[in-house]
């Protein structure tokens, strides 16, 4: 079965624009079958994903946070969570405004603090080809880091997999995806 998914959504529970509910509903009627919900952890307000534990939505939500990592200045890392597995992504990197040398440093540097296992290639959700190359070596990822309606659906990751979190997971890790872009 073919999927579809979103790695990078806020929501009101940080700086977002949308409610819980609404970024469900835009994903789905977009024909996603998951998103990760990764609000920024310095502004994510106590409990706002308890909402999660009492709905049954239409597609799968992954909870997750966006992590403020120092590193030599800060890095964000999307941690998403699966039922047993944990994924970490780069947000962002071409964003930091260095060359892939400055990238590949700031990687061993975060790598020696919280271990990484994909970086994105996309930025609000467009592609940024300064980082799609072969000398970064984890799985590239393309997601929206969407804050707002207008934001959702621009660039998403696809594979065949079964609708299971921890089984999607793995094969992010294992680069066993593909990127595509509006």
């Amino acid at each position: 079965m073919i999927i579809r998914g979103a790695l990078h959504v806020h929501t009101l529970c940080s700086d977002g624009e949308m409610d819980i509910l609404e970024a469900i509903d835009v994903y789905a009627s977009k024909g996603f079958d998951f998103i990760a919900l990764t609000d920024h952890d310095f502004i994510m307000k106590n409990g706002c994903y308890k909402i999660l534990d009492e709905i049954k939505p239409d597609i799968l939500v992954f909870k997750g946070i966006e992590k403020t990592v120092f590193a030599e200045g800060y890095i964000h890392v999307n941690e998403i969570y699966g039922d047993r597995e944990v994924l970490r992504i780069f947000n962002h990197p071409a964003d930091i405004c260095m060359d892939i040398d400055g990238i590949l440093e700031k990687i061993k540097i975060l790598d020696n603090i919280i271990k990484i296992h994909a970086i994105e290639i996309t930025s609000r959700g467009f592609y940024t080809p300064k980082v799609d190359v072969l000398q970064i070596p984890y799985p590239k990822v393309a997601t929206d880091d969407a804050h707002n309606i207008r934001m959702c659906g621009r660039a998403w990751i696809e594979m065949d997999a079964p609708l299971d979190k921890d089984i999607i997971i793995k094969k992010i890790k294992a680069g066993d995806f593909w990127n595509c872009f509006l």
